[in-house]
């Protein structure tokens, strides 16, 4: 293997040894170039960008990776269709660059294509195809600028009826006249491409220190606590990124956001005819507004997405509103032959996206703000990365650290410039030899070259979903769990519905044992 391939020039396993060995190490030489706080996929980046640069970079996350938003997206790899409606260009483009770079490059073994169809029923069929395929061709547009080529995303186009009832055999006949079926990216999970990158980082020689929670925090260093065992240490560092997204404001005061909570439910696929395609569903009364239903881990499928305000006070796991889950059944329902009940609702999430404001709370001006990030530098020195979303965090990522090179460690001539544009995550293979790799597929598809590794590890007890005692194993001895809750909520999903939670217990239990 290459390093084109994945390969890092140390150790990229996380686990509860090492995490010890590296906090004694902190303990003796506190001083650092730079500290990230957050580990969801910003600040996950954020360190890879600045270890690859040879920078000594510690990481440190309250919780678990992933533990935040990052774990509650669509998994969607969004190429800035949405942006491009609304005349975003500029962020359009830098959405479909991102994108390409993740499908072919950093992460193509945990991306793929999704196609995404809009069923099209008369009256009206004809001006909404129109309209519809007016945005998809200029999304392709994108596509083609930014040089992702046909075989990894295709061309978008109409299809007839028949096509249509193929592709999603569970939407209603009368009245359907054909669809328009476009494509997109789509991550394999969300919480495996933080956790892929906090290795990659690792393997460049960052440390990745979960439950340890950063207090007291300045622009020039913190104090750091691990919640495990309530040990404190100070380091000192040349530069201190924050990373904690919709909590920004609890680490800096000076950042002001307001928080808007999307929401996805989930069901099992076979009521939405087990499709492997993305239904579209446009929200009544909206031209611009849509409800899509995706493909997911273990048999499920997530309908999604609300954007609402989020006020009060930010729960550490955001929770779905009864008004939330009927506004997305009620707009899927408008195209099922069988309506989808709150019964057939087997779980939900939540995550919050945080939207720029100034000190007052205004919102004036901040919708551009929103979807683009920002580098916010604080009186007390710390540079908070904010804005943005899942699919730019490499962008994100180096830009935060050029900002900190800028500022804080000796300018260009002092530091090497980012090199994450061709950097591959651990486990990254060329998409069209996945099939070469010696490895069950569907471990193939979540570990991408690392699979035959993970399938010589002791055999263990299973989990639900068909999730095994070895994938557990990989969870806790290379992917840095340490509770049960990280091995079901995060490695595996299986926590997101109880019934799965409750029979996969007893198996995570015994991966974490001594």
């Amino acid at each position: 293997m290459t390093r084109t391939m994945g390969r890092t020039p140390f150790s990229s396993a996380l686990n509860a040894t090492r995490r010890t060995r590296e906090l004694e190490a902190l303990g003796d030489a506190p001083d650092i170039d730079v500290l990230v706080i957050g580990g969801g996929v910003t600040g996950a980046g954020i360190a890879l960008d600045a270890a690859s640069r040879g920078l000594r970079t510690v990481l440190v996350e309250r919780h678990d990776l992933a533990f935040g938003t990052s774990r509650w997206s669509s998994k969607l790899v969004h190429g800035g269709l949405r942006y491009l409606a609304s005349g975003q260009f500029g962020i359009a483009h830098e959405s479909a660059a991102e994108r390409h770079l993740l499908m072919t490059r950093i992460a193509p073994h945990l991306t793929r294509p999704l196609a995404q169809v809009m069923p099209l029923y008369a009256p009206g069929h004809m001006s909404r195809g129109v309209y519809i395929g007016a945005g998809f061709a200029l999304g392709d547009g994108l596509r083609r600028i930014v040089g992702t080529p046909d075989a990894v995303l295709h061309a978008p186009g109409p299809i007839g009826r028949n096509e249509t009832l193929r592709l999603v055999p569970a939407v209603r006949p009368e009245e359907l006249r054909g669809g328009m079926r476009g494509w997109d990216g789509q991550l394999i999970d969300d919480a495996r491409l933080v956790v892929a990158i906090a290795r990659t980082a690792a393997g460049y020689g960052a440390s990745v220190l979960t439950r340890v929670e950063a207090t007291q925090v300045s622009g020039y260093g913190a104090v750091l606590r691990d919640t495990l065992t309530g040990t404190e240490l100070t380091v000192r560092a040349r530069a201190v990124l924050n990373a904690t997204g919709v909590w920004a404001g609890e680490v800096d005061p000076d950042v002001h956001l307001r928080p808007s909570r999307g929401t996805h439910l989930v069901v099992d696929a076979a009521r939405l005819g087990g499709v492997d395609v993305s239904l579209t569903v446009p929200v009544p009364g909206s031209s611009s507004r849509f409800v899509f239903t995706v493909p997911a881990l273990h048999g499920r499928a997530y309908i999604g997405l609300t954007d609402v305000p989020a006020d009060g006070p930010l729960p550490d796991v955001p929770h779905a509103t009864d008004a939330e889950i009927d506004m997305l059944l009620e707009t899927v329902n408008t195209m099922l032959a069988e309506p989808l009940q709150r019964s057939d609702v087997i779980s939900t999430f939540a995550g919050l996206r945080p939207l720029l404001t100034d000190a007052r709370g205004s919102e004036d001006a901040t919708s551009d703000l929103s979807r683009r990030h920002a580098i916010l530098e604080s009186s007390t020195g710390v540079l908070s990365v904010v804005g943005g979303k899942l699919t730019t965090y490499r962008r994100m990522a180096q830009d935060g650290v050029d900002e900190a090179v800028r500022l804080r460690l000796g300018g260009t001539d002092a530091v090497a410039a980012s090199v994450t544009r061709s950097l591959p995550l651990v486990g990254a293979w060329p998409r069209a030899r996945l099939d070469e790799i010696a490895a069950p597929a569907r471990l193939v598809r979540r570990y991408g070259a690392e699979a035959p590794f993970l399938a010589r590890l002791p055999e263990g007890s299973d989990a639900a979903r068909g999730v095994t005692g070895r994938e557990l194993a990989w969870g806790v001895r290379v992917e840095g769990a340490l509770t049960v809750d990280d091995l079901l909520d995060r490695r595996t999903r299986l926590g997101l519905v109880a019934a799965d939670r409750d029979a996969s217990v007893d198996a995570a239990t015994e991966a974490l044992a001594p």
